[in-house]
Formats: C-alpha cells, sequence, structure tokens
C-alpha cells in the first residue's frame, strides 16, 4: 500500500458507506442475480449498539464493514454481534485489507462486551469464505434472513 489504511466509524448512511454499499450491491447482482434482500435499519449499527466502518486507502473510501447486536447464540456465546457489510472495492484486493478490517470489527465488538461473532456469506464469494475460515471462523446453523438459502453459508467466532 502506497498510503495509509484508516479505518473510520461513520454512520451508515454516511456518503461514503452508501456509495461503497451500493457497490457492493452491485457486485451481489452479478454472483448471484439479485442484491442482498435482507432488511437493514440503518440505526442498528449507531454506536453502541452497533459500528459502521469505512476504509480509507489515503482520501479513497474503499472498505466497509459493520457489525449489529444479534440474537444468534452458538459456540458458547453468551453475547453476540453479526458483521455485516464487508467490501473492499476490487481495485484494491489483495492488500489484507479485509483482514484488518475484520480484525477492527473483533476488537470493537469484544471492547463493547460481546465474545461471539457471527457472519453470513455465499457460496459464490469463495474469497469471503477463505477469509473468515483462515480468520478462525468456523461454520454454524443457518439464521436471519438467508436462514434456508441453499447458497448462504453461515459462520462464528468466539472473540
Amino acid at each position: 500500500m502506497d498510503t495509509p489504511f484508516d479505518l473510520r466509524p461513520v454512520g451508515y448512511l454516511h456518503a461514503d458507506a452508501a456509495a461503497l454499499v451500493a457497490r457492493v450491491q452491485l457486485e451481489y447482482v452479478e454472483r448471484y442475480g439479485s442484491p442482498d434482500e435482507s432488511p437493514v435499519d440503518p440505526a442498528v449499527f449507531d454506536p453502541p449498539e452497533g459500528l459502521f466502518l469505512v476504509g480509507y486507502d489515503g482520501p479513497d473510501p474503499v472498505a466497509t464493514g459493520a457489525w449489529r447486536r444479534s440474537p444468534v447464540r452458538v459456540l458458547g456465546g453468551t453475547s453476540a454481534v453479526e458483521v455485516k457489510r464487508m467490501y473492499v472495492v476490487p481495485e484494491r484486493r489483495g492488500r489484507g485489507l479485509a483482514r484488518r478490517v475484520l480484525a477492527a470489527l473483533e476488537a470493537s465488538a469484544r471492547a463493547a462486551g460481546h465474545d461471539l461473532v457471527v457472519l453470513e456469506t455465499g457460496l459464490r464469494q469463495p474469497e469471503a469464505i477463505a477469509l473468515y475460515r483462515s480468520a478462525g471462523y468456523e461454520e454454524v446453523p443457518g439464521f436471519g434472513y438467508y436462514q434456508d438459502a441453499p447458497l448462504s453459508r453461515c459462520f462464528g467466532k468466539r472473540v
């Protein structure tokens, strides 16, 4: 990376966050034929109940990641958050940015008193599945909007 990578907490409706969420939705259309249709209330990402991060490579917004509280209890966890909107723009992939966003989300969830991180991804995102597995996530029973979707996979990790 030529410039410093800076993660900043922002609101879900912040202009940079919205632009990156729109880009990830286009990628979902390419990979799955439709955008992510799970309902999202922007307020669930407001601290202290949640967090939304935008990663900047210099002045450019290039990555997102967020968490919100979750009722899911697996792996012996007692207080869970669900990771949402993990994304790195294609032109900045392969630099470890997603791993840095994920680590920051885990650390902030732990600092907020949570001991479990869960997430849902899809089989047409093999690079995401590889990231989560290499970061210590294990497959857990399906949950949420896509719990019965054949292309959906859910993962969890104690933090």
